[in-house]
């Protein structure tokens, strides 16, 4: 009965977080009103590599298509960034996180207030920059900006929401299923879009095939380095209590190699993106969003060296938040476990961040070397941003951590079922 009840809980998830990704689909197809469509093609046409190409990508196509959710939840992601940065600087936030549950709800609304501002001012420049794109937009003036900054804001406001309730009442990561699903759905799209440049004779069919085997081979290397775990043994001594000797068991104390997932990469790509979205997404011919933009193009100099920056910054800082030797280190001193060979407390806690520093060095190359190196073939060829590095690291990385907390919640379930089975039923 019980294993029922839990199989019917993981069904319901999985089907509710399939539907809220579907009313998030479909909110990328709701264009904003007063805009030209065919005038929108023609500009987007000419527009999908550099700093916009990438963020039609986080959009989920909404870019290209001017949709409610053009924004996408990058404005989100870019008030979580800098909520998360004031907390490792700013005492009032440190006071915050260390209230705990209560702490969390706080700098939660605060995050909120956050992504309300800045989809504020992010719709406000969606849409002074639209209407100096000529034609465009059909009606310009005050009313246009009020409606536009209306809809990208509720677009914007309602994705959180949807993101929130996946986590709290689907399966996996909200947020990083909602760009998942958004890169996944344009996926199809890219292929085609590849192999018609393929037969146009745009590209050769040896650059294509190359192309695909390095796909192919960077999503075996992400699996692999995903799963790959440093082991620190980990021994408990043998305890002594009335006539019985308990304890003298060794387990392990797992790390790995990319302890934060998925997040550097987004949190760099936000911000990548966040000049653009503050210079008014002038996407005409205006001479100074054009020299910008042309300096985030992929394959430049500054593109990548500004990302590969980011990435490797955001591995050390999301890693230093959600793992603390020091703490970890107290927890195996009260239950009286020991590293064999270093002493319990402040040189435990040393051993352990020393091995921490040392995978997530390697955790931030490895994700640096997925992100930029098919960068590099795709900048020199039409190759839409979907097959680069920074948008398949994203998928498998998202789908690997959803199928984990499945099978976590399989395993949950059987494990309950069968200590009752052995309780009951004799």
């Amino acid at each position: 009965m019980s294993s029922s009840l839990h199989s019917n809980d993981l069904r319901n998830r999985i089907l509710f977080t399939l539907f809220i990704l579907a009313i998030y689909r479909l909110g990328t197809f709701v264009p904003l009103p007063g805009i030209d469509p065919e005038q929108l093609q023609n500009l987007m046409e000419g527009n999908q590599k550099g700093l916009l190409g990438m963020f039609n990508v986080f959009a989920g196509g909404a870019i290209s298509r001017m949709a409610i959710f053009a924004l996408g939840i990058m404005p989100y992601i870019s008030s979580s960034i800098i909520v998360q940065l004031l907390t490792g600087v700013s005492d009032y936030f440190k006071n915050l996180k260390a209230q705990g549950e209560l702490g969390r709800k706080k700098i939660t609304q605060i995050t909120r207030y956050g992504t309300v501002l800045l989809a504020t001012i992010q719709g406000y420049g969606l849409a002074v920059g639209l209407e100096s794109s000529a034609n465009l937009v059909i009606n310009p003036g005050i009313f246009f900006k009020i409606s536009t900054v209306t809809t990208i804001v509720a677009g914007t406001v309602f994705l959180m929401w949807l993101g929130e309730q996946i986590t709290q009442r689907g399966i996996g990561n909200g947020i990083s299923l909602i760009i998942f699903s958004g890169i996944v759905a344009e996926i199809p799209r890219a292929l085609v879009t590849t192999f018609e440049l393929g037969k146009s004779g745009a590209i050769s069919g040896f650059i294509i095939f190359l192309i695909f085997v390095i796909l192919i081979a960077t999503i075996m290397f992400i699996v692999f380095m995903e799963r790959a775990l440093r082991k620190i043994l980990i021994n408990y001594p043998k305890r002594q209590m009335g006539n019985k000797m308990y304890g003298g068991d060794s387990s392990h104390l797992p790390l790995k190699i990319n302890s934060a997932g998925v997040i550097p990469a987004i949190f760099a790509s936000a911000l990548l993106l966040l000049p653009v979205t503050f210079s008014n997404f002038n996407v005409s011919n205006n001479e100074t969003f054009l020299t910008i933009s042309s300096y985030f193009t992929q394959g430049q100099p500054l593109y990548m060296l500004l990302y590969a920056s980011g990435i490797i910054f955001f591995t050390f800082f999301y890693t230093s938040i959600v793992f603390n030797p020091n703490e970890t280190a107290e927890n195996l001193r009260k239950y009286g476990g020991f590293v064999p060979g270093i002493r319990p407390g402040e040189s435990t806690a040393i051993y352990i961040d020393n091995i921490l520093t040392k995978l997530t060095t390697i955790g931030a190359l490895y994700l640096t070397a997925v992100c930029l190196l098919p960068e590099f073939l795709i900048a020199n060829y039409p190759i839409p941003f979907y097959l680069g590095g920074t948008a398949i690291l994203i998928v498998v990385v998202v789908s690997i951590d959803t199928v984990t907390q499945i099978q976590t919640r399989l395993m949950s379930s059987q494990y309950e079922s069968l200590i009752k089975k052995t309780k009951f039923g004799k």
